[in-house]
């Protein structure tokens, strides 16, 4: 029996032991550290994957009253909870998969194994309305959302700019059919337009104020290291050649050609901004810091595309 199964007598246990809530959320949490699971997919620590994991299960918010946590659950509820619990554990399957939801920017999404799970720091960019780098997001009339996945930055992007139209690009039909599940669920269909596109090849002539690219960016070294989690998910939005900047050196060439005068550009590339330098040498990206966590989010203005890639 592998290591990281749960047994006969464990599930026994559970069932027969476990009545509360915050029963099952304490033994969840501490079967998950005695399994070693990795937490990387909107939590980082067992506690919080426990709850993500049970009270969407049982139907009930994650921030439901402490008051609720004892109450007690029916049989088929703890019988559905152990089946999760035992999938996260033994396959190492992303919570976000098995509930279907992730959160991003303070909304729900739906999710399968057709997109990535959201955890971008585009997030704190959003709530910020790109400022101070963006000086009038009033002005923002057209934005596009280059690799969409989800659709959870395109339709957060659409709450934060109501005026705005968002172009949701991705060069995946399936991730394309799950933006379109999240644009319908938020009633979005007349100002969030899922577009298939490999890059800008499907936007022809199309211009925009504002870019929002989370492409592919793992590097080849990084994909072979990734926790099994990782591997749940389409390796199409992760895997982005031996640098892990394929696709962000097609962005980078084309995005000008793309953007209103005075237009941004703001690009996640993770941990592959440590091979940035050595493949734009003194490209004027503004690198940004993030209050609550995050790395590799870098900005540049249209102007400053076409000086540096022109030259």
């Amino acid at each position: 029996m592998s290591e990281f199964q749960l047994t006969e007598a464990q599930e026994k246990e559970a069932l027969n032991e476990l009545h509360t809530i915050q029963d099952w959320l304490r033994w969840t949490a501490s079967q998950f550290v005695a399994h070693g699971l990795f937490f990387g997919h909107g939590t980082d620590n067992a506690w919080d994957e426990a709850v993500s994991l049970i009270l969407p299960t049982l139907n009930l918010p994650v921030d439901t009253p402490k008051e609720l946590m004892s109450a007690r659950i029916t049989t088929s509820e703890k019988s559905r909870v152990f089946s999760y619990v035992r999938e996260r554990i033994e396959n190492r399957t992303p919570v976000a998969y098995l509930t279907n939801q992730a959160w991003f920017a303070g909304l729900p999404f739906y999710v399968d194994e057709r997109v990535l799970v959201p955890r971008s720091p585009f997030a704190e960019l959003i709530n910020k309305k790109f400022r101070p780098w963006l000086e009038e997001p009033a002005s923002v009339r057209r934005i596009l959302d280059m690799c969409t996945g989800s659709a959870c930055i395109a339709i957060a992007l659409a709450h934060a700019f109501p005026e705005a139209q968002v172009d949701a690009v991705d060069i995946s039909y399936d991730a394309l059919a799950v933006a379109e599940t999240n644009i319908n669920d938020y009633l979005m269909l007349d100002r969030v337009f899922a577009i298939q596109s490999d890059v800008f090849s499907g936007l022809p002539g199309q211009k925009y104020d504002l870019i929002v690219a989370n492409p592919p960016y793992v590097d080849e070294e990084d994909i072979h290291d990734m926790p099994e989690e990782f591997h749940h998910e389409p390796m199409l939005g992760l895997a982005s050649g031996a640098d892990g900047l394929d696709v962000t050196r097609k962005i980078l060439q084309e995005a000008a050609l793309h953007l209103n005068d005075g237009g941004l550009l703001f690009v996640e590339v993770g941990n592959s901004m440590i091979h940035m330098e050595d493949e734009f040498p003194g490209a004027p990206f503004t690198w940004i810091e993030f209050e609550r966590g995050g790395l590799g989010v870098f900005v540049i203005s249209k102007e400053d595309l076409m000086s540096y890639f022109n030259d």
